[in-house]
């Protein structure tokens, strides 16, 4: 949904990529690595993995029967078969038993009463980064939902390394290496709370209200709500976790919907939040080739050619810098570029796309501002303890 790290591409469309929401500068993400050796080759490991289908011969991009990395990676034909690439295990299609709705128990409009500018000097923050470059309110939107799906909205997605562990944090997980961005702008945002109020506000929080305020301003104010406080933060974030619980871009239907289930999340959430494809950009090698032929062409042109492993597409060609509900007629347009996003116009879900294209007052935006809201709950820390904090640094557990 942000501007899209670059990554290996090939001229034919189904072998190419998306980043849910965005993509994260690599320069900014090198800064922020481990140096341990160790550490560097699994990472490398884990881009090699996704990358090496790039290499492979053509296969039907959707209805594949095989799940591999949780739909971060295309299937490929090995010895006249269908198989995951780089000798990964197949990932189960139906995910883990699905979860009642969460319920942000402990979680409350206006926390912050012995803070009182908190909220202010994060949106302050965050439409002085939105203004500067709009691809970073994408990656904002796209960093809280990779931290709520995995292990709850406790900013473990921020963390650098994990308290009682020394195998990779959750931003070097495959979903996220390379791809994840706005961790500046969260840390920019942390220090002025900080200043303001030490102690105080939680890296969990800070990141909520940031997406809060994305949202808002690639919206031109027409996604607004308040977001609930009083997250902790968590001490543990491991990188192989990622893959089990974020839907990946080669996911069909019941992958999806089995995913959310798994965080107390309907289909109509699913179909909501999906809406934020709207914004962003996304990497060529996870684009579908279930697209209309118009723009098929047009994305064998911008992805392919000697230098197709820098580029990347808009998700959304006709408002690519506006949270709107344009996606929604992409989806009907057959000018989606996931696999995840052309889901959507399965028999169970197309009337809700049908009434979200529709746009009839504001429909989808406020219906996108619950279901933030409710993605926000997800398995919530409340209560201090040896697992939650209120971190000094976001990428640093105390």
């Amino acid at each position: 949904m942000d501007t899209g790290e670059a990554i290996n591409s090939t001229r034919h469309p189904c072998r190419k990529a998306h980043t849910q929401f965005g993509a994260r500068n690599q320069q900014q993400l090198e800064q922020r690595s481990p140096t341990n050796p160790a550490n560097m080759a699994a990472a490398k490991l884990a881009a090699l993995i996704i990358t090496l289908l790039a290499f492979f011969g053509s296969v039907a991009c959707q209805g594949s029967g095989i799940l591999c990395l949780g739909g971060w990676v295309h299937p490929v034909p090995i010895l006249g078969r269908l198989a995951c690439p780089g000798g990964l295990i197949p990932s189960p299609r139906v995910f883990r038993r699905p979860k009642a709705a969460p319920s942000g128990a402990g979680l409350r409009v206006g926390y912050y009463n012995s803070c009182p500018n908190a909220e202010d000097i994060v949106r302050k923050v965050v439409k002085d980064a939105v203004d500067k470059e709009p691809g970073m309110g994408a990656g904002l939107i796209r960093l809280f939902f990779h931290d709520c799906f995995v292990r709850g909205c406790d900013a473990s997605v921020l963390l650098m390394n994990s308290s009682g562990s020394s195998a990779d944090a959750e931003m070097f997980g495959p979903p996220n290496k390379e791809s994840l961005r706005g961790f500046g702008v969260i840390d920019a945002a942390k220090s002025a709370l900080e200043a303001a109020c030490p102690n105080t506000v939680s890296c969990a929080d800070t990141l909520a209200f940031a997406a809060r305020d994305a949202s808002s301003v690639l919206s031109n104010g027409r996604v607004s709500f308040a977001m609930p406080a009083g997250r902790l933060d968590g001490r543990v974030s491991l990188a192989a976790e990622t893959s089990d619980f974020l839907p990946g871009p080669f996911s069909d239907l019941d992958t999806l919907k089995s995913r959310f289930a798994a965080k107390g999340l309907d289909t109509n959430d699913m179909v909501t939040l999906s809406g934020a494809h709207t914004v962003g950009r996304a990497r060529c090698m996870f684009v579908s080739a279930g697209l209309n032929g118009t723009l098929a062409g047009e994305l064998r042109q911008k992805c392919g050619g000697a230098d197709s492993g820098n580029s990347t597409v808009n998700q959304d060609y006709k408002t690519p810098y506006v949270l709107d509900s344009q996606y929604f007629q992409n989806v009907k347009d057959k000018a989606v570029l996931f696999d995840s996003d052309a889901a959507l116009s399965s028999a169970e879900t197309v009337a809700l796309v049908d009434t979200y294209a529709a746009d009839l007052g504001n429909k989808w935006e406020s219906e996108f501002a619950a279901a933030m809201v409710k993605m926000g709950n997800i398995e919530v820390k409340t209560s201090p303890g040896p697992d939650a904090e209120i971190r000094k640094k976001c990428s640093i557990y105390n």
